[in-house]
């Protein structure tokens, strides 16, 4: 999850830095890469022919249950709780899309299944939770499908039974279900308080050949996802990436054919570290990376190197091809530290154009190539979008360069959009582009790092909009305070019907979130998002029907937070 620790969310006010323009670029970058032209064309997939194999589903279990009549008394204070169950595969995206409202999801702990992919973590919270989430009017939750679990034992053996037991739970509760699609390692970023790494059979083959993971420029290498420059090479025990991405989705969809489109409503597909389309620039893991610094460049792996060569070689420049910017610093650095990213830097220079347009479209073409996929495998279910994560890397946004979002791989800087061409490949996909840090205001960040996450936000916004993609959000960090609540309903939800965002996604699910008080305020903010466009609903009649649920679902919530506790 693209997060800052709860230190960086104070600081001075800032006014927001104005986006010129896009500025002319030399004949000899316009043709040496296409990052930003909007006629760009689709990377070609590589064949997927590798045989999915599906394990048999455990049979369920008969969940613990709730109280019957309590579970009523909740159910009562939730507008149209009582309708009856959708019909199997209904047109669950075009319902939503109907709703006045912005419906609110919740994250579940990133541990929910146990790591030997056999059954739930928790197993009465989980359920006492779900039973609360239904009866404060939440549309659903989401829950990572992670690749070092279900996949762990070997190539093609899957293990969807805990996620399954988790399916079935929610689908008992009315609740809907984004499953994110998690091909990279839990451990290493912000808000990660547990470690799951990349499949054992994975981690050989990256053994075997360190190039298949990120590098920098110091040759240290990262185990959290696999280099996307190796995607189109069969270098996974006869497979490759893309491939063995397309055959997990593929078993998932397989394995939970009689929940797509009724229960489960999207699949979110993981595209770099922290499930989002980004380089692993940032790392936090043995302090390699802290805020606000600008992370480096991660293009030191050979096969990344080896395009970096013929990318330079076509456009006349061999020696351009050696190597990434030298003068680029390092990763706790500040933009005026190093040559290449202060203001009048290298970044806005010849060289650094076609760097920087070479490294942002090799980001595009490896989303390109998964989205292909994804949408390969769940074109024939109805009722399930697709959705990609994009960072909210709002430090360092108010100076010229953008310096930490172009070591992620986004090419947006003073003169050049970076959010367009990703919007556009979504569209190209009929994909819904999911953002964080909407619940942040510029004023709570740090002055002299240039935070601008509300400016960040509006500029997505304005892509996707511009783009014909949906537009959904998320927080970067956990809060549970009235004013975050209230920046997230203003940038989601109070909008003109065509502005406001698909969903929303709360992170996270945990004790912190059942306290009394967070609770209250949490049912009142889900009472907001849903009620967007209804101009008759008045702030107090909302904090008394959240007061109610408060009070109703009290024996769950309290069952709950001391389960997840423990």
């Amino acid at each position: 999850m693209m997060a800052l620790n709860l230190a960086h969310q104070t600081g001075a006010a800032a006014a927001v830095a104005a986006i010129a323009p896009a500025a002319p670029r030399s004949a000899v970058i316009a043709a040496a890469a296409s990052a930003s032209a909007p006629s760009a064309a689709s990377a070609s997939s590589p064949a997927l022919q590798a045989q999915t194999m599906t394990v048999d589903a455990a049979p369920s279990q008969a969940p613990d249950t709730v109280k019957p009549d309590l579970a009523m008394a909740c159910q009562a204070l939730v507008d149209g709780s009582a309708a009856a169950p959708e019909a199997e595969h209904a047109d669950v995206a075009a319902e939503l899309k109907s709703k006045s409202g912005v419906p609110v999801f919740v994250m579940m702990p990133l541990d929910t299944v146990r790591k030997d992919g056999n059954s739930l973590n928790r197993r009465k919270a989980v359920e006492a939770s779900l039973a609360a989430l239904k009866s404060a009017g939440v549309e659903g939750i989401m829950v990572d499908v992670w690749w070092g679990i279900a996949e762990a034992e070997g190539p093609g053996q899957y293990n969807f039974n805990g996620y399954m037991e988790l399916m079935e739970m929610a689908r008992k509760n009315g609740l809907k279900v984004q499953a994110v699609m998690s091909f990279h390692q839990c451990g290493g970023n912000v808000g990660d308080s547990v470690t799951i790494p990349l499949p054992k059979w994975v981690l050989e083959e990256m053994d075997k050949d360190q190039d298949l993971a990120y590098t920098d420029r110091d040759g240290r290498r990262n185990y959290e996802y696999v280099s996307l420059g190796a995607d189109a090479l069969p270098v996974l025990k006869g497979r490759t990436p893309i491939q063995c991405y397309a055959d997990f989705m593929r078993a998932f969809r397989d394995h939970f054919a009689s929940y797509m489109g009724n229960t489960i409503v999207e699949i979110q597909v993981g595209m770099g570290p922290a499930g989002e389309l980004r380089y692993p620039s940032y790392p936090e893991a043995n302090g390699t990376w802290c805020f606000p610094g600008i992370g480096e460049f991660q293009c030191y792996d050979r096969y990344m190197l080896s395009s970096l060569k013929a990318a330079a070689e076509a456009v006349g420049k061999p020696e351009w091809g050696n190597a990434g910017p030298g003068d680029s610093g390092s990763y706790k650095d500040w933009p005026e530290d190093t040559p290449f990213f202060r203001r009048e830097g290298g970044w806005n220079t010849e060289y650094g154009q076609f760097f920087m347009s070479w490294y942002s479209q090799m980001l595009l073409e490896h989303g390109e190539r998964i989205l292909s996929a994804a949408t390969g495998v769940f074109t024939a279910s109805p009722g399930v979008k697709i959705s990609v994560k994009v960072a909210g890397i709002h430090w360092h946004y108010g100076t010229r360069s953008h310096a930490a979002e172009l070591t992620a791989g986004y090419y947006n800087t003073r003169h050049h959009d970076g959010y367009v061409p990703i919007a556009r490949m979504l569209g190209r996909h009929g994909a819904v582009l999911n953002f964080t840090c909407v619940e942040m205001r510029d004023h709570e960040q740090p002055q002299d790092a240039q935070c601008r996450p509300e400016a960040l936000v509006q500029q997505v916004a304005a892509a996707a909009r511009d783009a014909g993609v949906g537009l959904a959000g998320e927080n970067a960090l956990p809060r549970y305070d009235e004013t975050a609540h209230d920046q997230v309903v203003a940038t989601a939800a109070e909008k003109a019907e065509e502005e406001r965002m698909v969903a929303f996604t709360y992170l996270r699910m945990g004790p912190d979130l059942f306290q009394p008080d967070n609770w209250r305020r949490f049912a009142a903010f889900v009472k907001r998002m849903s009620g967007a466009g209804k101009r008759d609903l008045c702030r107090e009649q909302l904090e008394r029907e959240a007061s109610g649920v408060a009070h109703a679902t009290q024996p769950l919530v309290q069952e709950a937070a001391v389960a997840l506790t423990n």
